[in-house]
């Protein structure tokens, strides 16, 4: 298998990368030319030694100086190759280890970086709410989702009515409404018709209907008619079926002028006692409710009713269709409106963003806890997959230069030690 190329970077990387190796191979021939120049220290003082004994202790600082550089040396060396090639043990350190490493950093980033409480109290300073609500206050943003949206209503009707879905709602809405109690909820909805005496009005309209009837000629000469069929011969001779008809006019008209004008009129309140006794009888007969129960499921049983939902999925799916076919279409513009007054409401709301929030952050937690094994794992089998020359350029191009200090302090301990032991050597010990 083709190994990963840990150290292909974008161009952008490429130029720091190259910065920092460049500082790596500077500090490398420092530290080296201050451990050359420890040695030629030492071999000087020692050749000079004898008619100058000060030099003893210039000498002895040179001597753990170097000796101390060379362990460092050493010991950074190690971490990365084998020191002069050699085959020593417990060299190559990263190399050897690779493996071991993947794992460990896995189980490291899984165990500190995605624990429960961390990766709350990070996901707590995110305001996701608030992000949600300028992206769609935003129109330009809005329109675009609103056009994403209804691209895809079309096919997500479609998915449903091929998956058996819409017979479920359609079953599962027929067996909801079967369950409504329609009389009490006929008397709920005519008490509040009836609350600001808005039944009136209706009655009102019976007026103007039965006003504009009396002023029929088809339907006056239809009622004459049926009048001279009742009336006996001998009352026709005289054209009573006239008469009578102009007297049932009249005083028709006149009450229905009467009890247009007068909001008190006794019909009026004959139409209030008639409503509120048949709303009074919606709410405690057992007759009314026995024959709304059985009305409604003659309703319900119609196959027209059934096919309703079908036929209702596949209009809604047409109309969608064409509308978002058409440049200016309405549900597009409509569902943009709605999304970016939404955005601006959610941005108005802080209940409802803390809410969001809330929200937000148990289900990434939850997400997180569910996934952090297979980071660790993704994580681990990605590093045992990195080349090795590249894995152990990059950790030391990254580290190395910081790696190299440690030869200059070992260099300067070493060398202050050795004074410290050469010090007590002569004056402590008597040497």
């Amino acid at each position: 298998m083709q190994q990963p190329d840990i150290a292909a970077q974008p161009a952008a990387s490429d130029s720091d990368a190259q910065a920092k190796l460049q500082a790596l191979r500077r500090t490398k021939m420092v530290a080296a030319a201050a451990l050359a120049l420890c040695v030629a220290v030492f071999a000087a003082a020692k050749s000079l030694e004898a008619g100058r004994p000060w030099l003893g202790f210039v000498a002895a600082f040179a001597e753990a100086a170097t000796i101390g550089g060379l362990a460092d040396w050493y010991a950074v060396v190690a971490l990365f190759r084998r020191p002069l090639g050699l085959p020593i043990p417990h060299t190559a350190i990263i190399p050897e280890n690779q493996e071991r490493i993947a794992d460990n950093l896995g189980r490291f980033i899984e165990v500190n970086f995605l624990a429960p409480g961390p990766v709350r109290e990070k996901l707590e300073e995110v305001d996701f709410s608030a992000l949600v609500a300028d992206w769609l206050a935003d129109r330009s943003r809005a329109e675009g989702l609103s056009r994403f949206v209804v691209r895809l209503v079309p096919q997500a009707l479609s998915a449903i009515g091929q998956s058996g879905l819409r017979d479920f709602i359609s079953a599962r809405m027929l067996e909801q409404l079967d369950k409504v109690q329609v009389a009490p909820l006929a008397a709920d909805l005519l008490t509040a018709f009836t609350d600001d005496r808005r039944h009136q009005k209706l009655f009102d309209q019976l007026i103007r209907v039965l006003g504009r009837f009396l002023k029929d000629e088809q339907a006056l000469e239809a009622l004459r008619a049926k009048i001279h069929d009742e009336l006996p011969t001998l009352f026709n001779l005289f054209r009573a079926d006239a008469y009578l008809l102009r007297k049932i006019v009249a005083s028709a008209g006149a009450l229905l002028e009467e009890a247009g004008a007068d909001p008190h009129h006794p019909l009026r309140e004959e139409f209030d006692r008639f409503v509120m006794g048949f709303i009074d009888g919606l709410k405690t007969s057992k007759a009314y409710a026995r024959r709304a129960e059985e009305l409604k499921r003659s309703l319900l049983e119609r196959p027209e009713i059934r096919d309703l939902a079908r036929d209702m999925w596949e209009s809604l799916g047409r109309f969608v269709e064409q509308d978002a076919a058409q440049p200016d279409s309405a549900v597009r513009a409509h569902l943009a409106d709605l999304f970016a007054e939404a955005g601006r409401q959610l941005s108005r709301d802080a209940q409802i963003r803390a809410d969001m929030n809330q929200g937000f952050v148990m289900a990434l937690a939850a997400f997180v806890e569910s996934q952090k094994s297979g980071v660790s794992k993704f994580i681990a089998d990605q590093v045992k997959r990195w080349d090795l020359a590249q894995l152990t350029r990059l950790i030391e191009v990254n580290i190395g230069r910081d790696l190299q200090y440690i030869r200059f302090n070992g260099m300067l301990i070493g060398g202050l030690a050795g004074l410290a032991l050469y010090c007590l050597e002569r004056f402590a010990l008597g040497g």
